[in-house]
């Protein structure tokens, strides 16, 4: 029953570009089922609500999850949370086929490359890897020892002997390094320099870089013979953050004593809807200030802004009402976080709209910045 849905799987990952004729076979290789538990929470791929799977309860329904373009979450809060409700913030998963192929094909490994892998997780990203390459040229970290250990019984059930290290994957793997490749399965603010370190000039990191203002980005850089890393936004990528990176983003309730309220004409859907390469810009433009966006059923709309690292300090809020032409904006702190946002999008806007193939990331000793067309061109913070 597997190889019927592990064919029909592949049928669809192959007819949408997933998967290439250069995985395909490691795809063969390396069941996914082999590296999912018993019990775990399903996260369709933009189809509908996550629900619970249970091997023991209902083996048919765990294993059309499991080969489906589902996210399957492993641990929820670090190992408290429960799988079976879901609640609780995902600390590990095994990620959908949907992303985990394009991004193993976009590392472009070639025979006896040596590989290190940022995040374990479920273990069977190290294992397509090792199918590929050989055990002996892959090094994959895991921070979390519970979830190490579950990946090593699978990759070595599976028959894949990689180095499988227990540590911060902040600090990538010096012992092991140079690398050609690094392989990040885990989303990061703050591109960690010690990557570019590990990686061998010419070589290639591939990772999910997400920001605290819009969605993650897949971006694929290459390492120079002057310690920078240089590349662009392939797609866009959800992947959970690197522990050391995790933080609490969300509106709470904020300071509304001495707020000050003015009038806009920017519709705040704009800035709601806007795409990649917009918020791309806002992300330069403005670091540091996130989003939350409240729909009522009549149609009316909050897009509330505030400070990620300062839950307490400036925020904003821009309500949308049919029928009107301006808008009211109510902020409070030392930034107007609105006008930061909304000057950043037009920027964007007076550039011609540049869509997200066109911005790129540079990431040297020193610095980590963005950038337009050429690395030249940098996109830099409002002063």
């Amino acid at each position: 029953m597997s190889e019927d849905h592990a064919t029909a799987l592949a049928s669809h990952l192959t007819a949408t570009g997933s998967l290439t004729p250069s995985w395909h076979q490691y795809y063969n290789a390396v069941p996914r089922h082999h590296f999912i538990p018993d019990v775990a929470w399903a996260v369709p791929d933009g189809t509908g609500p996550g629900y619970p799977i249970d091997r023991n309860h209902d083996a048919p329904g765990w294993l059309r999850a499991v080969y489906s373009n589902a996210s399957i979450v492993t641990q929820l809060d670090a190992g408290t949370g429960d799988l079976r409700t879901g609640k609780g913030t995902p600390t590990s998963s095994c990620s959908s086929p949907a992303i985990v192929f394009p991004m193993l094909q976009a590392l472009d490994v070639l025979d006896g490359h040596r590989v290190l892998e940022i995040g374990t997780g479920s273990g069977w990203t190290a294992a397509l890897l090792s199918a590929r390459l050989g055990s002996q040229h892959v090094t994959s970290v895991e921070v979390d020892e519970d979830i190490a250990a579950r990946a090593a019984e699978s990759v070595t059930r599976a028959g894949y002997a990689p180095h499988l290290i227990v540590a911060d994957g902040t600090d990538g793997y010096e012992p092991n390094a140079p690398f050609d490749r690094v392989h990040a399965t885990c989303a990061v603010e703050h591109v960690p320099y010690a990557w570019v370190r590990d990686t061998r000039p010419g070589g290639v990191i591939v990772l999910p870089w997400r920001p605290t203002y819009g969605h993650g980005m897949l971006a694929r850089l290459v390492v120079d013979g002057d310690g920078q890393a240089i590349g662009r936004f392939k797609r866009t990528a959800s992947f959970m953050m690197l522990r050391s990176q995790q933080r609490t983003i969300g509106w709470t309730p904020h300071h509304t004593d001495n707020a000050h309220t003015e009038q806009t004409t920017l519709d705040p859907r704009t800035i709601i809807n806007a795409p990649d390469g917009a918020a791309l810009t806002i992300a330069a433009h403005s670091p540091g200030i996130t989003q939350t966006v409240i729909a009522d059923p009549d149609g009316d709309v909050s897009l509330l802004l505030s400070e990620a690292d300062t839950p307490d300090g400036a925020w904003a809020a821009v309500d949308y009402s049919a029928g009107r032409n301006t808008y009211t904006v109510t902020w409070w702190g030392e930034r107007n976080l609105w006008a930061q946002v909304s000057h950043a999008h037009l920027r964007w806007v007076s550039w011609g709209q540049p869509e997200r193939a066109r911005f790129g990331i540079t990431v040297t000793p020193d610095e980590q910045v963005l950038w337009l067309d050429h690395p030249r061109h940098r996109v830099l913070p409002n002063t």
